[in-house]
């Protein structure tokens, strides 16, 4: 793929190796994290898939027969967003809604043959973004980069806990 030279990554460039080198590491991780999925979503777009139904078919690649409450929770986004999402999906016979077991509150989600052949045809997509993203970068640097990127999950994981116990005791 060839390198993309529009006015939006030349301003990232810009920013990170000329104006703000030593800016926060939050920064750049949105501006790297904002990148991979800009790469990821062009590349899905050719299979008419989108960013966000990627995140969606990727959790229920693992794990299918959530409810839509327990799928927003594991993709990080609002009932809202994922019921918009699940709509648009099962429209694309991507996915299908079911009762279980005589449940007929709780609506489960289970990918089609369709969705589900979707994942050997858009996980080398994903895995192209990352050699991409990571030519040039030595091994040593790639474990070092993504220990440390763990390491600052489980900092703000256990932040964000503390921050939820403080709010519930208000």
């Amino acid at each position: 793929m060839a390198p993309n030279n529009n006015r939006e990554t030349q301003s990232v460039l810009q920013h990170w190796h000329r104006d703000v080198p030593n800016d926060r590491m939050a920064h750049m991780v949105r501006d790297a994290s904002r990148l991979l999925a800009k790469s990821l979503q062009g590349r899905l777009a050719d299979h008419d898939v989108s960013f966000g139904h990627w995140s969606f078919l990727r959790i229920l690649w693992v794990t299918e027969g959530l409810t839509q409450r327990e799928l927003s929770e594991e993709a990080g986004v609002m009932e809202p967003t994922t019921f918009t999402a699940l709509k648009a999906m099962e429209a694309k016979q991507l996915i299908e809604r079911r009762h279980l077991n005589g449940n007929r509150r709780k609506l489960h989600i289970f990918l089609t043959d369709k969705g589900r052949a979707l994942k050997d045809v858009l996980t080398p997509l994903a895995e192209d973004v990352n050699r991409v993203a990571l030519a040039g970068v030595s091994e040593e640097d790639r474990t070092t980069t993504r220990n440390t990127l763990l390491a600052m999950i489980d900092n703000l994981a256990i932040d964000n806990a503390a921050e939820s116990k403080i709010d519930s005791n208000d």
